[in-house]
């Protein structure tokens, strides 16, 4: 019974840090396409909270529940497709870490421009870059975790 609740919360888990990420960036990508600093700014505060609250947590339930979970089965955390999603999991956070500064950033200028009734400033085109070029390394090692978690391949890592 417990193994299959540590399952379950640790596929819950990877589907909020999947589904928060993917629909984080989507509402992001739509309310830049508009350049209205009012409706960027309020999206980007929304995708602030939503990041605090969902995948800031299940960010740092993951790893726990993926630990009891190794530990109960009896897999050791060397195990390579287990190192392996670690390392993509280390991955994922250098490029959502300062994600999350750069959206509150992105808020930030789209409020004072909004607040000002001018246009978005170049620093906020130039963060947005940054900002989705950041999305496709986390993406696709998230991506990789749920296919290492799924498949569990024999990798050996030496």
């Amino acid at each position: 019974m417990l193994e299959q609740l540590l399952l379950l919360a640790h596929v819950v888990g990877a589907t909020v840090l999947f589904g928060t990420g993917a629909g984080i960036a989507f509402f992001m990508v739509m309310a830049h396409r508009t350049r209205d600093p009012q409706l960027i700014a309020h999206v980007a505060g929304t995708v602030v909270i939503a990041d605090t609250i969902f995948t800031a947590t299940a960010a740092i339930l993951q790893p726990v529940t993926g630990f009891f979970l190794a530990r109960l089965v009896g897999w050791p955390l060397s195990e390579g497709w287990i190192a392996l999603s670690l390392l993509l999991y280390v991955v994922v956070g250098i490029f959502w870490l300062p994600v999350v500064w750069i959206q509150i950033r992105l808020r930030n200028l789209a409020r004072s421009a909004a607040c000002a009734q001018t246009s978005l400033p170049t620093a906020y085109f130039r963060l947005y870059r940054v900002w989705f070029a950041f999305g496709y390394p986390a993406f696709f090692a998230v991506i990789g975790i749920l296919w290492l978690m799924l498949t569990k391949p024999p990798i050996a890592l030496y």
